[in-house]
């Protein structure tokens, strides 16, 4: 059964007296454990198509099933829950509360599951080890750098074991040498069996998936898989250098 599942999938937008069509006719499927990256320039639809795979947003037109479920059938409360014991999220930005320590963002997908305060805190701390922090738990993201917060969001994006990491643009607001830190350790996990669905610009980054889905003006207009760099390999050349 293919993880993710569409057919026709369209977005259209208000635009004072017509519409746009951010997302028209898309029609693919993704294999548990994939690694794929989804380019495309601005506008051309890749954050739409994100949304919508993240049940952030319902389509205008088609069909989208997640793990064979059509999540056009679902309600509000449905999805909300595929959100929670499915899906991963991480974005460009971070946003962690900068208030709160390591430990306690990371713990917050947990509350609104109603996780007990223990099993949240041990979960959060295994979380937080595997992606290499488990010396800064209660260190708040002022104390971080760029690729810790960003290790951070990508625990608390774990910590509900989703089957899919959804990534909007995970290494734009880092350096080359964080970034690449970061597309290790996306690799690291899609070994372990999480599939990676990533929005980026940099065809550098998109170098690390084995399969680069492009868009242009709301349409899929590529499709291709391909031999990953490894980004571990290139982090120790970098660092060699």
């Amino acid at each position: 059964m293919p993880l993710i599942e569409t057919e026709g999938l369209s977005r259209h937008y208000p635009a004072g007296d017509g519409v746009v069509a951010a997302l028209q006719a898309v029609t693919l499927a993704i294999g548990p454990g994939a690694f794929v990256a989804a380019m495309g320039p601005s506008g051309s639809g890749k954050s739409t198509f994100l949304n919508l795979i993240g049940c952030l947003d319902r389509p205008t037109r088609g069909t989208y099933r997640l793990m064979g479920e059509d999540t056009g059938t679902l309600s509000a409360d449905r999805l909300a829950e595929l959100r929670s014991r499915r899906l991963g999220f991480v974005f460009q930005s971070f946003n962690l509360l900068p208030r709160v320590d390591a430990l306690g963002n990371v713990e917050l997908p947990m509350v609104y599951r109603g996780v007990s305060r223990r099993a949240r805190r041990d979960r959060a701390a295994e979380a937080l080890e595997l992606v290499g922090l488990g010396e800064r738990l209660h260190h708040r993201p002022t104390q971080l750098s760029g690729g810790q917060q960003q290790r951070v969001a990508i625990a608390r994006a774990l910590v509900n074991g989703p089957d899919l990491l959804l990534a909007d643009e995970p290494t734009g607001a880092l350096d080359s040498r964080t970034g690449l830190e970061i597309m290790a350790l996306f690799q690291e996990l899609n070994r372990a069996g999480v599939a990676v669905l990533m929005v980026t610009h940099d065809a550098e980054v998109a170098a690390f998936a084995s399969r680069t889905l492009r868009f242009r003006d709301g349409r899929l207009v590529g499709d291709t898989r391909q031999a990953p760099r490894d980004a571990a390999a290139a982090l120790d050349g970098n660092l060699a250098a």
